[in-house]
């Protein structure tokens, strides 16, 4: 397993034995603290695109809706209210550069119900970050970028990227074995 440095002091990427599907080993990123989140929210936000979808797996309580509160703020570029919609269903963000739909299918119980939800046209011209993806039934983005996250025994939370589709492309100097940014060399973990 290799280890570099993260999004954040004291956070980590490390190589998954598995593979997401494309032959090499999916990144999982340790982020020990909200702070943490923020700042790998931060190195995402760039690569964030019209179209795009966020698929975030994880038990309740993993940090699911903390990592997209994260995200979203870091693509508005300011500290906006982002409540949970975890009773709404859905919140949409019109950010001046990108709008954002923000799903919680926790308590879709059948797959269909997803289509009364207007997901889809909400999220042509902007971003999707749908939190229960499995509540979908297959019925989601197969090119989209599945962010699984899980809790460690320390309380960090670990967060397994699985791109694809051009999500490989978009995160290369996240999933290339150096999070850094690009250009800056590979620093070592010990």
């Amino acid at each position: 397993m290799t280890i570099r440095h993260g999004a954040g002091p004291g956070s980590r990427l490390c190589r998954a034995p598995e593979t997401g599907g494309t032959g090499a080993p999916a990144p999982v990123v340790r982020l020990a603290s909200e702070a943490e989140t923020e700042a790998f929210a931060q190195r995402l936000a760039p690569v964030m695109a019209a179209g795009g979808m966020v698929l975030l797996d994880g038990d309740l309580g993993a940090g699911k809706t903390a990592f997209s509160r994260a995200l979203i703020r870091a693509l508005a570029g300011a500290a906006i209210e982002v409540p949970s919609p975890t009773f709404t269903l859905v919140q949409l963000y019109d950010l001046p550069d990108l709008p954002v739909v923000h799903a919680d299918l926790y308590r879709i119980e059948d797959p269909d119900e997803i289509d009364e939800l207007g997901l889809w046209e909400a999220a042509e011209d902007g971003l999707a970050l749908i939190e229960w993806p499995d509540r979908a039934g297959g019925r989601l983005d197969p090119g989209a970028l599945r962010l699984s996250i899980t809790i460690a025994p320390d309380g960090a939370r670990l967060v397994t990227l699985h791109p694809s589709g051009d999500w490989t492309a978009r995160l290369g100097h996240l999933t290339s074995g150096n999070p850094a940014a690009p250009g800056s060399p590979p620093r070592t973990c010990s």
